[in-house]
């Protein structure tokens, strides 16, 4: 990992008890008669200081990550499976803000014949995927900065079937509110225009500073500092996770992208909830957001650190299967394996377009890759004809799937 020294620079450096953090900001009556956010200057003058077990849980964290990263590194054809990791993260996110549509139905939605026939759910999360492999492209030539985070929320939200916000990538000009009707009924305000943008101004220095806080504490204070100021008019909690996986690679942490913490927080959506409004409140409870963002970290670790297992002995069992084929389909086959990984969902179309075979040698194909329980149809033909799934690596990026 690049930053190894680094960290363990600033795990040395970072002693101390939880002493009693300052509050990252107050409420303040506006105008209008309705109280507001108002962040103060980030971060703290007075270092923020966490206890000893916040210190153990972060180089835990850092421990796991460099065993996912050395893992990733061996894995063959990564580049398909990283696609995978990209659904699974976009549809968890996506339904933390209310979409009922799953990685099943993302994968489904690549044949490109039904992208004009999407839900708006599905919608969402091909927006979602389309904007996180925009700003993991963006990010190796372009610094982690304020025009960053707008083209990458407009990559999300630009001609989004299900979109609230009439100016994607634009920071808000007028004031937002999280639940409630009106500001002065909603559950929480965030900073009114003016303080919003001396906020961005201190997240952004905060992003780029030379400190001494640990790696991954940064990553959740920046989470949460960003969904505090909450810059847009929709679109924020979606952009403010995709922020987590944009920064830890930016700055070194993962040689590749590969830990996404949407289906932890997901599958903990109340408590994510909880602990980010602890963070904003009156008693302004910073340790309790960034211990629970450390046991997302090690959580999804730990989650993907298995899968990439699996898949490993996956296509190992796989291979061995198709290279039963004989020389004349099997190398045809071990192609067809290979695009299996990256769209895992596939009709006669893909595998012609795939292999260069003819109708009637694809359908053989197919039919061997079903006989080995590789493939399995999702169904009866439809409209656009019968389609064939890699089941069994499908199951591997759902929760509860196993190896058979």
């Amino acid at each position: 990992m690049r930053c190894k020294q680094k960290v363990l620079k600033l795990s040395h450096n970072m002693t101390g008890t939880n002493n009693k953090n300052p509050k990252i900001g107050i409420y303040r009556v506006q105008p209008e008669g309705f109280k507001a956010f108002i962040l103060e200057s980030f971060p703290p003058k007075d270092m923020l200081v966490f206890s000893p077990s916040i210190q153990q849980k972060h180089a835990e964290a850092m421990r796991l990550l460099g065993k996912l990263d050395g893992i990733t590194a061996l894995l063959p054809d990564r580049d398909y499976f990283l696609e995978m990791f990209v659904r699974k993260d976009a549809s968890s996110s996506s339904q933390i803000e209310g979409t009922q549509a799953s990685i099943s139905d993302a994968i489904e939605a690549l044949n490109i014949e039904r992208r004009n026939n999407l839900s708006q759910d599905v919608d969402d999360i091909l927006h979602y995927i389309d904007a996180l492999n925009y700003g993991l492209e963006r990010a190796k030539k372009f610094p982690f900065s304020l025009r960053f985070i707008r083209e990458l929320h407009e990559k999300l939200m630009i001609g989004a079937r299900n979109t609230h916000n009439p100016f994607p990538g634009e920071f808000r000009r007028t004031q937002n509110w999280i639940g409630g009707t009106r500001p002065d009924n909603a559950r929480f305000v965030p900073p009114p225009i003016h303080e919003m943008n001396q906020a961005l101004n201190d997240l952004e220095k905060f992003i780029h500073a030379d400190d001494d806080y640990l790696p991954l504490i940064k990553a959740g204070l920046l989470h949460a500092q960003f969904e505090t100021i909450h810059p847009f008019l929709d679109g924020n909690g979606r952009t403010g996770r995709m922020l987590v996986t944009m920064f830890l690679w930016y700055k070194g942490l993962l040689e590749t992208p590969v830990l996404y913490l949407s289906t932890y927080f997901k599958k903990h959506q109340e408590i994510y909830y909880e602990k980010l409004n602890a963070y904003h409140s009156e008693n302004g409870n910073i340790e309790e957001w960034v211990e629970f963002f450390l046991d997302g970290v090690i959580d999804i670790a730990n989650s993907s650190i298995e899968t990439c297992k699996r898949i490993t002995e996956l296509r190992e069992r796989d291979m061995r299967k198709v290279q039963e084929l004989g020389k004349n389909m099997a190398p045809k086959a071990l192609d067809m394996i290979r695009f299996l990984y990256k769209v895992p969902t596939v009709g006669i179309a893909d595998v012609i377009s795939q292999t260069g075979y003819s109708r009637p040698s694809a359908y053989k194909l197919i039919e061997c890759l079903v006989d080995m329980n590789i493939l399995y149809p999702t169904s009866e033909d439809d409209s656009y004809g019968k389609k064939y799934t890699y089941k069994d690596y499908v199951e591997v990026f759902t929760e509860g799937g196993l190896l058979k």
